[in-house]
């Protein structure tokens, strides 16, 4: 009778605490460096978030280094309370096939929450490329066969998993040129010594809108509504049917969190997710903000487990591994 008396005020004790969530502030865990597009991300939400999570503060903790996959392993090793989730981008999925030594297996470790958003990529040129549309920059690959150099911002970027499936697409051999981060990357392309790169319209909008770069396309199944990119067509009704790619953000907590806090979580972003402010935000970042049953963690899991197999052969066939 004593074990059932101390086991049922053990269960109570549970409950309440599971009801009182959150009780103090909440760590969101941002696997790159502070000031990056996942970072800006991070911190519009984590203002939207602050209200429904009952005026609780919500700390960004920067944990940067091997691809996003540093930040992932302190979040799948936390303890798994609530109190330290993971936002993460499309790295969640390409990370198993570009590093072969990870500590955390990204379907088994992690309770899936939902997602945040998408941003479209944009195809660019430099200033002197003499193409000015796509089906001139075809004939242009066509005849410098060999010769050509697609810039990215590193192993596992954005850039670098759009141009790796830009070139299996087209099946155009370019001499990738990885950078260590899109900003000098973007500085070579505009001085003409690379050629190509295809990036987030976060970084790319401004030099589009100044004339800076060539533009060729975007990457989205629809055209863009941004005024800068709103005349640019996509890839796939330019000839390369199929083809999107998008830089996607979500949101994770450990393994084994209980499912009343990750219900109160996952409500939480509901409501984030449709503030004006923050969707005015990422607008502002060319970002779309999501609303269909992604946003929800089960089929959240299932996106990501395709993307995983999406991006999984195309990685491997360019055998580009960090280790």
């Amino acid at each position: 009778m004593k074990k059932l008396l101390l086991a049922g005020a053990a269960m109570l004790t549970a409950t309440a605490a599971l009801a009182e969530y959150p009780e103090k502030p909440v760590t969101i865990v941002v696997p790159f460096s502070a000031g990056g597009p996942t970072d800006k991300v991070a911190r519009d939400l984590a203002e939207a978030l602050r209200k429904p999570l009952g005026g609780q503060a919500i700390i960004i903790d920067n944990v940067g280094g091997a691809g996003g996959t540093l930040g992932a392993t302190k979040v799948a090793k936390a303890s798994n309370d609530g109190y330290t989730l993971l936002l993460h981008h499309i790295g969640m999925s390409t990370s198993p096939a570009l590093y072969r030594n990870m500590q955390y297996k990204t379907l088994e470790d992690f309770e899936y929450l939902g997602m945040i958003n998408e941003v479209p990529m944009t195809l660019i040129g430099k200033p002197s490329l003499p193409a000015t549309n796509y089906a001139e920059l075809t004939k242009w690959l066509d005849a410098n066969k060999g010769k050509v150099n697609l810039a990215n911002a590193g192993l596992g970027s954005a850039s670098h998993l759009c141009g790796l499936l830009f070139m299996s697409t087209t099946k155009v051999e370019m001499t990738t040129v990885p950078y260590k981060g899109t900003g000098p990357a973007m500085t070579d392309l505009l001085g003409g010594q690379v050629d190509l790169m295809c990036d987030q319209t976060t970084n790319t909008t401004s030099q589009i809108a100044g004339g800076k770069i060539k533009a060729f396309a975007v990457t989205s199944t629809k055209r863009l509504t941004t005024p800068a990119l709103a005349k640019l067509p996509t890839l796939d009704e330019s000839g390369l049917k199929g083809f999107n790619v998008s830089i996607w953000h979500a949101l994770y907590a450990p393994k084994g969190t209980p499912k009343a806090v990750t219900d109160k979580i996952n409500a939480a972003l509901k409501v984030a997710l449709k503030d004006p402010d923050f969707i005015k935000r990422e607008e502002g970042l060319g970002a779309v903000v999501m609303t269909d049953a992604r946003v929800n963690g089960p089929e959240h899991k299932k996106f990501v487990e395709a993307e995983i197999n999406k991006w999984g052969p195309i990685i491997k066939a360019a055998g580009q591994y960090a280790d």
